[in-house]
């Protein structure tokens, strides 16, 4: 599951709402948006992540952070090393090599170091 899947699956059940009523009301399958939900399906474009956060018409601050997560819920993510240095490369394979098998308090902590050193930047160059 992705963040986004995640967020849009507990503001969903919070409501009480099945996904078939959601999707029907925002244009798209329930197909797609249990692919959405489950992080099958890439994350929505700008325009449908706006038609999800008006549907459930959350405040400014849930919106901006519905945002933010979107852009960090690619489900398949690929890390272009190259011109980088050789220990960006390692950190790259040791992370695909084991993000499977960590424990979800492992992933958090590294998470959590990886958000203090890039300062929460969800994109963009150090």
């Amino acid at each position: 599951m992705t963040p986004l899947g995640e967020k849009i699956r507990q503001l969903r059940r919070e409501r009480g709402v099945s996904q078939k009523e959601m999707a029907a009301s925002i244009g798209v399958s329930a197909a797609y948006l249990s692919s959405l939900e489950h992080g099958r399906a890439s994350p929505p474009n700008w325009a449908m992540i706006q038609k999800i956060i008006g549907y459930f018409n959350v405040i400014w601050d849930e919106a901006d952070e519905m945002q933010r997560i979107a852009e960090l819920s690619h489900p398949r993510v690929v890390v272009d090393t190259a011109r980088l240095a050789p220990e960006a490369t390692e950190l790259a394979n040791l992370l695909a090599a084991h993000i499977a098998s960590m424990k979800n308090a492992e992933v958090t902590l590294l998470l959590q170091q990886l958000r203090a050193i890039t300062g929460g930047r969800a994109t963009g160059k150090r």
